[in-house]
This record gives C-alpha cells, sequence and structure tokens, in this order.
C-alpha cells in the first residue's frame, strides 16, 4: 500500500543533488543484483526508490512554489524534466530489482557465464566487532586496503550519499562500495570478521549461442551507467557535444534491447520452462527505459533549455563528480593501460568514456591505453577528482 507523502519545506538545491546521486547508484545496484543474484541489494533498490518517489514529489512541489515569473518558469521547466527523467531511471532500476525479488527467471547457465565486471557493486553490513567500526574512511584507507571504494552508506533509515574521509563508520552501517571482484571479500572480511563465500548458481540445461546473450547483457548494463553518466556531464559541462552521444548510446541500446529480445525467442525453443526466460525481457525493457530517461536528461542541453542556477549548485555539490579532464604529453598516465595506472585505487575515481581526436572510446577497459591529447570523462569523488587532474597534467620524473 502507497502511504501519503506529507510535503514540508526542502531545499531545491538538495533535492535535485540526492536525485542525481540515488538514481546513479540505482542503476549500479540494480544490475549488480542481478548479474550476482542477490536479493539484499535488490531489496535495498526498492528502497531508494521509495526515496525518490518522497524526493520527486517534494521537488515538483518546490518548483511550482518557485516560479513567480516567466522566466523563472523557463528555467524551472528544465529543472522539472530532469527531475522527470530521474525517477524513471529509479523506477526501471526498481523494475531490474524485481527480476531477482520476484524470481521473473533467468537462466541459470547464463549466471555462470556472465564473467565478473571490471567494477562491482557490493552491499556489506558492518558488525558490532568489525575493526571499521568507529573509524573514519580516511583512517581506514579502504581503498588501499581492499580496493573498493564506498560510494554510499545507510545508517538505520538515513542515507549518506557523499561519505568522505571524514566520515566515520558506525556498527549496524550498512556499506556500499565498488570495485574489483577480488575486493569484495577483503571488505565483507573486515566488515564482518567472516569469510565471503561465492556461491555458483547451479548448472542448467545449455543454452545454444549463450556468449552473444552475455555480451548483450553486459553491453546493455555497461551503456545503461554510461548513458546516465554522460546525461549529467552534458548538464554540467553543457555540453552539446556529449549530449548527441547520449542520443548514439539510446540508439545502440534500442538495437540491443530487439537482439536480446530475438535472442530469448530463439532461445526459448530450446528450454523445457520459458518462465526461465521472462527476466530477460524484463531486463532488456527496463534498461531501454535507462538509456531513454538519460536522453530526456540531455535533451534539457540540445534544446537550449536555460537551466536555473540551483540546478548547477546541486550537480556541483553531489555526492560524486564528473570530471572532464585532457591528458597532456608526457603527463604519467601517458601511455599507460588502465589496469596499471589502477586509477579506481589511487584516485577513487571510474572513468566512464574517452574521447580520442573526434571518436569516443565508451566503457574503456583494462587494457585501454591514455594517450596525450584525450579527454577522460571520469565519475568519482570531489577529492579523487583533484588527484586526477594531477595525473592527467603532471610530467613524469
Amino acid at each position: 500500500m502507497t502511504e501519503e507523502i506529507e510535503y514540508e519545506p526542502r531545499g531545491m538545491k538538495n533535492l535535485l543533488k540526492n536525485m542525481k546521486d540515488i538514481s546513479e547508484l540505482m542503476v549500479d545496484l540494480a544490475y549488480s543484483a542481478v548479474l550476482y543474484d542477490d536479493k539484499d541489494i535488490a531489496e535495498e533498490v526498492l528502497r531508494l526508490e521509495e526515496e525518490m518517489d518522497v524526493l520527486s514529489y517534494h521537488a515538483r512541489v518546490a518548483a511550482l512554489l518557485g516560479a513567480r515569473r516567466i522566466e523563472e518558469a523557463e528555467e524551472l521547466s528544465g529543472v522539472l524534466q530532469i527531475a522527470s527523467a530521474a525517477e524513471k531511471i529509479s523506477n526501471a532500476a526498481g523494475d531490474i530489482a524485481n527480476i531477482v525479488l520476484r524470481e521473473l527467471g533467468l537462466p541459470p547457465e547464463l549466471k555462470i557465464a556472465i564473467p565478473g565486471a571490471e567494477e562491482t557493486v557490493t552491499r556489506v553490513r558492518v558488525g558490532e566487532k568489525s575493526p571499521l567500526a568507529g573509524k573514519t574512511l580516511g583512517e581506514l584507507k579502504l581503498e588501499t586496503k581492499t580496493g573498493m571504494v564506498v560510494i554510499t552508506i545507510r545508517r538505520n533509515a538515513e542515507w549518506i550519499y557523499d561519505p568522505n574521509k571524514k566520515t566515520a563508520i558506525e556498527a549496524g552501517d550498512v556499506l556500499f562500495a565498488n570495485g574489483p571482484d577480488e575486493g569484495v571479500a577483503k571488505l565483507y572480511k573486515l566488515a564482518t570478521g567472516e569469510k565471503y563465500e561465492f556461491k555458483p548458481p547451479k548448472k542448467g540445461r545449455l543454452l545454444s549461442d549463450l556468449a552473444k546473450a552475455v555480451d548483450v547483457i553486459i553491453e546493455m548494463k555497461n551503456l545503461s551507467e554510461l548513458a546516465v553518466g554522460l546525461a549529467y556531464s552534458a548538464l554540467l559541462f553543457y555540453s552539446e557535444e556529449i549530449a548527441h552521444e547520449v542520443e548514439i548510446l539510446e540508439v545502440q541500446m534500442d538495437e540491443m534491447k530487439y537482439e536480446l529480445e530475438h535472442w530469448v525467442l530463439e532461445a526459448s525453443k530450446h528450454v523445457d520452462d520459458v518462465n526461465s526466460l521472462r527476466g530477460l525481457l524484463h531486463l532488456a525493457a527496463s534498461s531501454e527505459v535507462i538509456s531513454d530517461a538519460a536522453d530526456e536528461v540531455a535533451d534539457v542541453v540540445l534544446r537550449d533549455i536555460e537551466l536555473h542556477p540551483v540546478f548547477m549548485l546541486a550537480i556541483k555539490e553531489s555526492g560524486e563528480v564528473i570530471a572532464k579532464i585532457e591528458v597532456v604529453e608526457g603527463a604519467k598516465v601517458d601511455g599507460k593501460t588502465l589496469k596499471a595506472l589502477h586509477l579506481e585505487t589511487e584516485t577513487g575515481t571510474f572513468v566512464l568514456a574517452i574521447r580520442r581526436a573526434d571518436k569516443w572510446i565508451y566503457h574503456p577497459g583494462g587494457k585501454t591505453v591514455i594517450k596525450a591529447g584525450d579527454l577522460v570523462i571520469a565519475r568519482g569523488p570531489r577529492n579523487g577528482e583533484k588527484r586526477l587532474a594531477e595525473l592527467c597534467s603532471s610530467k613524469s620524473s
């Protein structure tokens, strides 16, 4: 049963900042829930969806109360469009999480075939006797010890979307962190004192052309996350160029949706229970909704809608920032692969895309080499942005 939302005065800047942070976090968590068949993470996605509903309501009311002149109404119309798109992203992420919670069906052999993603989002609760309790993130240096970056903390019913080195961890906190697969077990051990046990899914009947379906699913995950990140980048830099890239991603996502749907129809001929494939259809539809919503965000830039200054403040003060940094010749990153650089550990930032000359490299992998002249688009904490800028501009000794 849906609970009634009571109006209470809230600042538009904080509302928009939280909506941006939640929409990005939900996409990461929702796909992780599906890829790792994790009901705990899926439940967290639905908690965030409820939070987004409340924020969306207050954002609409605040916008209506804030427009006193036609100029303000025009500026706030763009804000409302962005808020609406953020809510759509949230709803679609909730639908993806429900694939796990409602057991809508994913072929077990498909889960086995899915390789570890370059970055994993995990959830862990801090135990009473954990060495993490009572210490700040700065003191713990989890990025160095585990490779995992804490991106959000849930403390009872409250959310901390922008933890920094001064943020103290308490027993009972639920940490959300991203990083390499091997870092999950290390973080889990520190938080709980117990060994992390990966439970592989049971093997089922082998489906034909399984590798193709796996490739499409991983690509849809990557493009969904990238589209959302680039859409907010387009707003932050008010860049038509980046906004056009979001349009291109939306078209690519449409094609992948059709491709996955076709694969499901073909695979249904070779399975005993077609219900085991329903989840893939839901995943395809929800992924397309996310990319469509990201395109709505970028559309504000393409239609040259002047945004209210409060939105730009919200973007710049959000828990994670999106950096656009050019690599100078001879910089410390010049000529090195992303794997060798360990940027996630060194800076806490994750490279979303790279522009090289007139072409873009989407979701670059560990083997991608950074070159002088590259424009790097990365997401991460504010202090990580500064460190990344130093690496891209400082000369190697």
